[in-house]
């Protein structure tokens, strides 16, 4: 009798992290440099924000080129990204507060409708809005347009409530730290749906890092610590460089699995 073996199909490799306490520990740490780091460029240096956007966003898409180029989670190329958009992200909400004079109570409700439309038209498209299945380019640019917008939406809610409603920069990150607490309870306690609960807490953990950032590195009589922008930055940036390596030696490759 004559046996037929069929070669199973090459498994499809995920283009992003798993979810795990080094992933949530180093995307704070990279929301609360893209935070100092904006301010520093803008201000410090004396880039101004229209300059600072435009050489920022050129350099994100020469990263996101190298990213895409990838086919399988590379940690450097990934998080190189996530720092940079983390930036970008800050900087254009700061352009439409600042440039254009946009309310952020209006910056909210607009990312938060561009964001819903994102996650709507990539659901209707791809079926599933799971990170674990990030194996495709137009996946990627969907996973990628939806980050943007998380850190301009969670820029746009922080300063709103730290600056414009005054509760200042320690009681703010307090309220979005509880915020990620309750949905971690009603994930794990109570078996809320695992996609909604990780874009839930993704998008609340940038006013969290960019409320300890400011925290940090504001002068004292803006409710600060007054570190500066530089040492803040170089701070978070060691931080993360170490996180990443780590990362880098001790990752290994994850096949995809639809959720």
């Amino acid at each position: 009798m004559t046996q037929q073996f069929l070669a199973s199909p090459e498994p499809l490799l995920n283009r992003v992290p798993r979810v795990t306490i080094d992933f949530w520990l180093i995307k704070l740490l990279a929301v609360t440099m893209g935070e100092t780091a904006a301010d520093y460029l803008a201000v410090n240096m004396g880039l101004g924000l229209t300059l600072t956007s435009l050489a920022m966003a050129v350099v994100l898409v020469g990263v996101l080129a190298i990213q895409f180029l990838q086919e399988r989670y590379v940690p450097w190329a990934y998080w190189i990204a996530v720092v940079l958009i983390s930036v970008v992200g800050t900087l254009l909400t700061d352009n439409l507060s600042d440039n254009l004079g946009v309310p952020l109570a209006v910056s909210t409700v607009g990312f938060s409708i561009a964001l819903g439309l994102t996650f709507f038209v990539w659901w209707r498209m791809e079926g599933t809005l799971s990170i674990h299945s990030i194996y495709s380019a137009r996946r990627e640019q969907f996973y990628w347009l939806a980050i943007l917008f998380t850190f301009a939406l969670g820029t746009a809610v922080g300063d709103l409530i730290a600056e414009q409603f005054g509760f200042g920069y320690i009681a703010t990150g307090l309220i979005f730290a509880g915020v990620i607490a309750a949905v971690a309870i009603a994930y794990f306690g109570f078996r809320l749906n695992a996609i909604l609960a990780f874009w839930v807490a993704y998008i609340f953990t940038r006013p969290l890092g960019a409320s300890f950032g400011d925290y940090l590195s504001q002068p004292v009589e803006y409710g600060g610590l007054g570190f500066g922008t530089i040492y803040t930055s170089c701070l978070f940036l060691i931080a993360i460089a170490a996180t990443v390596i780590y990362m880098t030696v001790n990752h290994e490759p994850e096949v995809s699995v639809e959720v």
